[in-house]
């Protein structure tokens, strides 16, 4: 096993065992298994926030159909940098399946890839949490949910709680059986107890989410 490999695997037993010192983390564990963060650590923050434009308010499937026509304007780049998406007008953009305000959005994230807003990884390294979240949110259509998202799925950042996030509250909705969800502040101050693997935790307040979906009787009319 190399390095780094190495370092996510030792962080990975020590974050399990810190989530199991709570009961209800305990049993979820147990049920759901290890976790599958799947980091996408070969992808840019440049790419990252460019398909997450995509995938904003659409269903996985629609939003990589979109991400597919995209690509295929490019045939010879793995995925085009951004000057060549700049150079690219709009209607073939439009083809493709995206909005005017997320042409807008792409475009935006393409400038400020190229005037050094948006880092590269070993850049993105060297910035906190705080001060990337306030730098990538003065992105046309980035908010913070999305730079969370970024830096837990692709920058493999291990303490991040998306405390906006309607999954992340439902799943500790259901994990701690209360009627109603914590507000942000108050997931935010409830979080605390799982630092510094905050990251690990989302990931199976997601699958708490998702078990109480599949569980749920379904309605008829």
């Amino acid at each position: 096993m190399t390095g780094p490999n190495r370092q996510n695997a030792a962080m990975s037993r020590d974050g399990l065992r810190h989530l199991r010192s709570d009961l209800h983390f305990a049993d979820l564990i147990r049920r759901v298994g290890p976790p599958r963060l799947g980091v996408q650590r070969q992808r840019s923050p440049y790419e990252a926030l460019m398909r997450a434009i995509a995938h904003q308010q659409l269903h996985g499937r629609a939003a990589e159909a979109i991400l597919a026509r995209f690509a295929a304007l490019y045939p010879d780049a793995d995925f085009p940098d951004p000057l060549r998406v700049l150079e690219t007008d709009d209607a073939a953009l439009r083809a493709c399946g995206f909005s005017a305000s997320k042409i807008a959005a792409l475009r935006d994230i393409c400038a400020k890839t190229l005037d050094g807003t948006v880092p590269n990884r070993r850049a993105a390294a060297r910035l906190d949490d705080a001060a990337l979240i306030e730098r990538l949110t003065t992105i046309r259509g980035v908010g913070r949910w999305t730079v969370e998202m970024l830096m837990i799925f692709t920058l493999g950042r291990p303490d991040v709680l998306p405390v906006d996030d309607f999954g992340v509250r439902e799943g500790y909705r259901v994990l701690a059986g209360r009627e109603a969800q914590p507000k942000p502040r108050e997931m935010a101050e409830i979080g605390l107890a799982w630092a510094p693997y905050r990251s690990l935790a989302t990931w199976y307040l997601y699958r708490a989410a998702e078990e109480a979906r599949r569980q749920a009787p379904t309605s008829r009319a």
